[in-house]
């Protein structure tokens, strides 16, 4: 009996403690669409407030990474739920590989970029943007790997396998919708460069 009360306790610790992601995730969209539509009206179609600079290629090697990751968080949370534990810390160290290559990406193109004179800060902050978009989604990034860290630690110390979907069920949640920000940021990007 009282095995049961803490069973149920804990399942709901985890709902509420997945609901708070819930909510990180709305509030981060609403920061990015709020950071867009800002971009949007400062520029206003006028030609001379336009970014003005060609996005680094860098861009679209990150775009290719966060696929990446996105598939192989996928077959990490996929081997968990099939008890296949040794394939699913593999998957999350490749997964935060692929995260420590987009980031290294994301700093190559603020080097292409300040190299071709968009600095960060300038008279044209719509070049300044790019860099309050990325940089914004890097935070992501690493809060993103926080949770992969959180899972990958949660299997090595063996805890429940209840306890252990749900790291890899929040942590895929969380990296998924990183994914699916970057390539919108990306698109955004590219059709107002």
């Amino acid at each position: 009996m009282e095995t049961e009360n803490i069973l149920t306790e804990d399942k709901q610790n985890l709902k509420a403690k997945k609901f708070l992601m819930w909510l990180f995730i709305i509030s981060s969209f609403m920061m990015f669409a709020a950071l867009t539509s800002g971009f949007i009206v400062y520029t206003e179609g006028n030609v001379e407030r336009g970014i003005k600079v060609l996005l680094p290629k860098a861009f679209m090697y990150s775009t290719m990474l966060i696929i990446l990751s996105s598939i192989t968080v996928h077959l990490a949370q996929d081997s968990a739920r099939k008890l296949q534990f040794d394939k699913q810390k593999l998957y999350i160290l490749v997964t935060i590989l692929l995260a420590a290559g987009f980031f290294y990406s994301q700093i190559t193109a603020w080097k292409v970029l300040y190299e071709s004179g968009a600095y960060f800060v300038n008279y044209n902050a719509s070049q300044s943007f790019i860099y309050v978009f990325t940089g914004a989604h890097l935070l992501h990034i690493l809060m993103g790997v926080f949770f992969l860290i959180y899972a990958f630690l949660g299997k090595l110390r063996n805890i429940s396998q209840a306890r252990n979907l749900f790291r890899m069920e929040v942590a895929s949640i969380f990296w998924h919708f990183i994914d699916i920000l970057w390539i919108y940021l990306y698109v955004f990007l590219l059709l107002n460069q």
